[in-house]
């Protein structure tokens, strides 16, 4: 895995809802899952396209892998920081790794995800694999993989 010790993870904080849990108050295993596609979508935003505009200009970004290791069960209530990572992308592939901390810097979970950026084409869904993106994504794609500190100098 890539070092990421110099890089600054896009983060999303969350609490553990009824809504995530099980009827023993466990959170859920889907609730990661959704959770992770949060993290991404915001972080997307926060590197300067919503995931609506990317949609509205023809692309969209499917999960075509997925791994989920769970450490330690998370129950409802708890205080968790999502700290996630956009990879070098590999092919046609744009990897993510992402832990889930509760709030004693325990490491509970972690993930990764494959993406693939797709152009819809024509009426209804037929999507094509884009090898190279466009400009205007190609730049927020690598702002993503630089993390959220560059956006900091840029803006400061």
């Amino acid at each position: 895995m890539t070092d990421l010790s110099n890089r600054q993870p896009w983060v999303v904080s969350k609490r553990v809802l009824p809504q995530h849990t099980d009827h023993a108050g466990v959170m859920w295993h889907g609730s990661y899952v959704a959770w992770l596609e949060e993290a991404r979508v915001e972080a997307l935003d926060k590197a300067g396209v919503s995931y609506g505009q990317l949609a509205s200009m023809g692309f969209e970004m499917p999960v075509v892998g997925l791994k989920v290791n769970y450490f330690k069960a998370l129950f409802h209530g708890a205080e968790v920081h999502l700290e996630s990572w956009a990879l070098a992308n590999k092919g046609v592939r744009w990897p993510w790794f992402s832990r889930f901390i509760q709030e004693d810097n325990d490491v509970v979970a972690e993930a990764y995800v494959d993406l693939v950026l797709v152009k819809t084409i024509g009426e209804g869904f037929k999507p094509k694999v884009v090898r190279k993106p466009p400009e205007q994504i190609s730049k927020v794609l690598k702002r993503l993989q630089k993390g959220p500190e560059i956006l900091r100098v840029k803006n400061s």
